[in-house]
């Protein structure tokens, strides 16, 4: 009989629902918490200062024969606190401190939740522990807010195709509040998403250490956002793959992505924000002593047009050997050869006039290296021949283009081109692809990212729906968060907003020419380019040298002012010296300049300002120096669109 009866009560126990039990973990200064509630499902919530922000948001995957986050029965709990020193080449800080406090529950069911809490930001991640490949079918990601709050969002254009997943990850931000958006639409959007939390701060919706799994997209809800992941396609090596009714099949032992929500007190915090960088895997290069960033020359842009010249320019030898006397002229690091110097689809066969070898040998006597434009789909899945081969010609990278996705395969061939770039010592600069998720950090040579609305984009823009100025003051506070991007400043036919165009062969800018140049101090790009063509540069001397003499990496980055869509003002230090770089949207404004950062002292500040007329004459621009210490201030004026750069030394 008691026997029976014992067989009889766990038999109800297993129906019966599992009581919660909430866990709870404090960032180091105590201001952030993230507390989860385990149980039947599994979510967690977010307060800042005590205030509830993020609530009841639910997590779990489903793994073949099991669900994680479902009827959770914890079987251990572990906790403690870690500081990290991490060196960040190529970074917007050559190193940074870091503390977090963290988490981990260790579940029935051979899985685990990690957490952590950061005085920047909260992530958490599922961890797995089995012996086998499984299939993951979905996963369980909610942003439930507690409040209306404002944001900006990052939507994916419509295709004719009807494929909802495939994007270049570039388009403006929509100003939108929780709870407005048309959930019907089914528009789905990508991350860095931006919310501004009222007086408690400011969050970005990101991800980080992205491997051997799929990119986030975060489809509209009355509370905010749900994830949905993009299915396994069919045919990896077909752009049209039909998808499968799974995300990937993984190993059984495993860390997945982390799901971050990081966190400003403000916004001029929370562009400097480290989450990223800081989840992702750590450097697996041992020696990193051959990446060199730097500026590039660039053709596309400006159509291949050399004026002035005796050769017929074009995507020839005679253009890029052009290209080269320029570079070394100016102390670039390299000229990028972008798309059209190959035909018939083969890497190998570059198009009749351009002699590659030549290219290389003749750069190199100048003290400059050669980048190669090549469309991922060329590359292949097999891209070792490839980077063998001009590798040993002295090409120093490639500039990979049209990803397009962010399907585990594709997740998979990104991280396989860093690994086996690395081991022939070359750079690559991802274009057409998503947001930076920590792979700069992992692999260093990965020297730059796309993923962002840049210049290009107004060689065919439509002029009535283009703001390009609040674009560059909106993109350092949210995308730029995530890291480096390749945005491709330097413009220099420079228009006010009635004046502009777009021409697709002869390009201009939004703005002013002060702007284009605080973009080479406000952007991070370790790998940065020069747009315009080098005969227009020759015949901008004084713009080109001061373009040429800001660098492209920092040991320090601090946002001294700015509002998310109006105006930014940054600061980097390198090597003793300073740099100053600001821009506005279409409204002028003048922006007094604290120089209490400087240590005491006597400097020299240099200036590169906004004209009296530019808000007329984009080009309009004026220079000067002065004398200035730690405790100087100085107002500036800049025009609708306009800009300015101060380079400051010690006398």
């Amino acid at each position: 009989m008691k026997r029976c009866f014992l067989f009889l009560l766990a038999g109800i126990l297993q129906v019966l629902p599992l009581p919660a039990k909430d866990y709870s973990l404090l960032s180091p200064s105590g201001r952030l918490q993230l507390t989860l509630s385990v149980g039947e499902k599994t979510c967690w919530s977010l307060a800042v200062d005590g205030e509830t922000v993020l609530k009841d948001n639910a997590i779990g995957m489903h793994i073949e024969d099991r669900a994680l986050g479902t009827d959770v029965r914890v079987l251990k709990q572990s906790k403690g606190k870690k500081t990290e020193h991490i060196v960040s080449p190529f970074y917007r800080q050559a190193e940074f401190n870091t503390s977090y406090n963290w988490l981990t529950l260790k579940m029935k069911g051979d899985w685990s939740l990690e957490l952590r809490a950061y005085d920047d930001g909260v992530a958490y991640r599922f961890v797995t522990n089995r012996p086998d490949i499984r299939k993951v079918y979905s996963e369980t990601a909610e942003f439930n807010f507690a409040e209306p709050y404002k944001m900006l969002v990052p939507f994916v254009r419509k295709r004719n195709d009807g494929d909802r997943y495939r994007s270049s990850f570039e388009n403006l931000y929509a100003d939108v509040a929780v709870g407005d958006i048309d959930t019907a639409d089914g528009r789905l959007a990508f991350m860095p998403v931006y919310v501004d939390i009222g007086e408690k701060g400011r969050l970005l919706l990101m991800e980080s250490d992205l491997w051997d799994y799929p990119g986030m997209f975060l489809r509209t809800t009355g509370k905010g956002f749900e994830a949905e992941f993009p299915p396994y396609p069919n045919n990896i090596q077909v752009q049209d793959a039909k998808y499968l009714d799974y995300l990937n099949m993984v190993a059984g032992t495993r860390a997945f992505p982390w799901r971050v929500i990081a966190y400003g007190a403000s916004e001029k915090e929370l562009a400097v924000n480290n989450m990223v960088y800081q989840l992702a895997s750590p450097c697996k290069i041992e020696d990193i002593s051959w990446i060199r960033p730097g500026k590039s020359t660039w053709d596309w842009w400006n159509g291949y047009i050399r004026h002035g010249v005796d050769f017929n320019a074009g995507i020839n030898t005679e253009t890029y050997l052009y290209d080269v006397d320029f570079a070394a002229r100016y102390g670039l690091s390299y000229i990028l050869i972008d798309d059209g110097w190959y035909k018939n689809k083969n890497i190998f066969t570059p198009i009749d006039g351009l002699d590659i070898p030549r290219i290389c040998s003749y750069a190199a006597e100048k003290g400059v290296k050669v980048l190669l434009w090549v469309s991922k789909g060329v590359l292949g899945l097999k891209p070792e021949k490839a980077f063998a081969h001009y590798a040993s010609l002295g090409v120093a990278g490639f500039k990979v283009d049209f990803f397009d996705s962010q399907e585990a395969a594709m997740v998979n061939r990104i991280n396989m081109y860093a690994e086996a770039a690395a081991r022939y010592h070359l750079l690559l600069d991802f274009h057409g692809i998503f947001k930076p998720v920590g792979l700069n950090r992992t692999y260093p040579n990965v020297i730059n990212y796309e993923g962002v609305y840049g210049l290009e984009n107004l060689k065919w823009c439509d002029p009535k729906t283009t703001d390009m100025p609040r674009n560059d003051v909106t993109i350092p506070f949210v995308r730029q968060a995530a890291g480096p991007m390749d945005y491709t400043p330097g413009a220099l036919r420079n228009a006010p907003a009635k004046n502009f165009r777009a021409i697709d062969s002869r390009p201009m800018s939004q703005g002013t020419r002060a702007h284009q140049l605080a973009c080479y101090v406000v952007f991070d790009a370790p790998l940065q380019m020069l747009c315009d063509s080098p005969s227009d540069y020759l015949k901008e001397d004084e713009t080109s040298r001061w373009i040429a003499s800001i660098p492209t990496v920092f040991d320090r980055t601090v946002i001294l002012d700015g509002k998310i869509g109006e105006f930014v003002v940054s600061l980097r230090e390198k090597d003793g010296c300073y740099y100053v770089g600001g821009m506005t949207d279409w409204h002028p404004r003048d922006i007094c300049i604290d120089f209490g950062f400087l240590p005491e002292g006597e400097w020299k500040c240099r200036i590169f300002k906004d004209g009296i007329n530019a808000g007329l004459v984009g080009e309009d621009y004026t220079t000067a120096e002065s004398g200035i210490g730690s405790g100087h201030k100085e107002t500036v004026h800049l025009a609708p669109g306009g800009g300015f750069v101060m380079i400051i030394e010690k006398k």
